[in-house]
């Protein structure tokens, strides 16, 4: 049984999907180190500073199925080091004392950051897939209903009428707008790390600059201008992106709560077979799917107040700071992975009350007429 709400076999998928838990998985993890230090090997043995078989060894045994996963785990508890474990598991694996090589020259924080890139980048694809989703269903709903006919309601009062098709292509350009923040922030944060220690490169040798550049090219990554080790605004970045998608997620789905009232009736979402609608009450069909979707969104913002703090590294290096990005990073994703599923289910099977939203429309049909008058009075 897990202990958090990311891995209990009874909330997990509340709070995240199965395939954002296998990108931050400690499985893909470990792995995206393996491949940072094959990478490393390859190309220190084409650039002549190390044994070409000492790469090749290193290559054969840098997939996680090679290691000897209760050697790696003693050595998680002897040394309570997040890498060193891997590192020496590597290093047992390779045949004929070859291991000497492993991680010949990076520091720690070179493999944990460029792999948290590419789990970063794998999760930055499920975004743009999802919102791409999303964006269809906006555009069919405000097809759609272009001159559905619903009220218009201003500081939550009745006021004017408007379109459903009106509403929901608003959410459509603001989706559309975070689509494009996600394009234009890939050169910025999709960049590795291969500096050493102090991020000077003083321990990769004279041709630290070509092997940084092979290395990160090989792991499909950009190359930075200097040592991002203690310039940390990447990661806060996109932390702050994922809060503002989010958040019109967040907006979207507590507005459809609040039209799916009894009240007021003019939206419902989905409801599948199989699915609960009150464990009480036989005559309700709680939205629970939107409603979750506002749930996770209103408890990934409280990481936001945390981006800003992990930019505040003392000196080349802190691991005070550092490794808060190792739990919010994650989490953050891992929680709009579950807000997009929602709301992908939700708006794609959307149930627009037509008759009602006409009702509603007719109800204050004088206050319309009123106002027609007021302005043709101006006039």
């Amino acid at each position: 049984m897990g202990t958090s709400v990311f891995d209990s076999v009874l909330l997990k998928n509340l709070w995240s999907t199965e395939e954002m838990r296998t990108i931050f998985s400690d499985k893909t993890r470990m792995q995206n180190w393996l491949d940072y230090e094959a990478a490393l090997a390859i190309e220190q043995a084409e650039l002549g500073l190390i044994p070409q078989k000492a790469a090749e060894v290193i290559v054969q045994s840098a997939k996680l199925e090679k290691l000897d996963m209760d050697y790696v785990l003693e050595q998680v508890r002897l040394t309570r080091h997040p890498l060193v474990p891997t590192i020496r598991g590597l290093e047992y694996a390779c045949s004929e004392h070859y291991g000497e090589y492993v991680h010949f020259g990076p520091t720690t924080q070179d493999v944990i950051d460029t792999g948290l890139v590419l789990q970063l980048k794998a999760a930055h694809q499920t975004f743009l897939r999802d919102i791409k989703i999303l964006g269809r269903s906006l555009l069919s709903l405000s097809e759609k209903h272009r001159n559905t006919p619903m009220v218009g309601r201003t500081l939550a009062l009745q006021a004017l009428p408007i379109t459903f098709g009106h509403k929901t292509a608003i959410w459509l350009t603001e989706l559309a707008r975070h689509y494009q923040r996600l394009k234009e922030v890939e050169p910025r944060l999709f960049v590795g790390s291969v500096v050493g220690a102090v991020g000077t490169k003083a321990s990769l040798s004279d041709k630290a600059d070509e092997l940084e550049k092979r290395v990160l090219k090989r792991l499909g990554l950009g190359i930075p201008e200097i040592s991002w080790q203690p310039a940390r605004d990447r990661f806060s970045e996109y932390g702050m992106l994922i809060g503002l998608i989010s958040g019109t997620l967040g907006k979207i789905a507590n507005e459809i709560l609040i039209l799916a009232h009894n009240e007021i009736d003019e939206l419902s979402e989905p409801f599948g077979k199989g699915q609960v609608g009150s464990s009480t009450m036989p005559h309700k069909r709680n939205p629970a799917i939107v409603e979750n979707a506002a749930c996770v969104s209103n408890t990934l913002k409280a990481n936001l107040s945390v981006l800003t703090d992990m930019m505040k590294h003392q000196h080349e290096r802190d691991g005070a700071i550092w490794k808060m990005e190792w739990k919010i990073m994650p989490e953050m994703c891992l929680m709009l992975s579950v807000i997009l599923d929602n709301m992908k289910t939700v708006l794609g099977g959307l149930n627009v009350h037509v008759e009602k939203n006409a009702s509603q429309h007719g109800y204050l049909r004088w206050v319309y007429v009123s106002r027609t008058c007021d302005v043709c009075s101006v006039r």
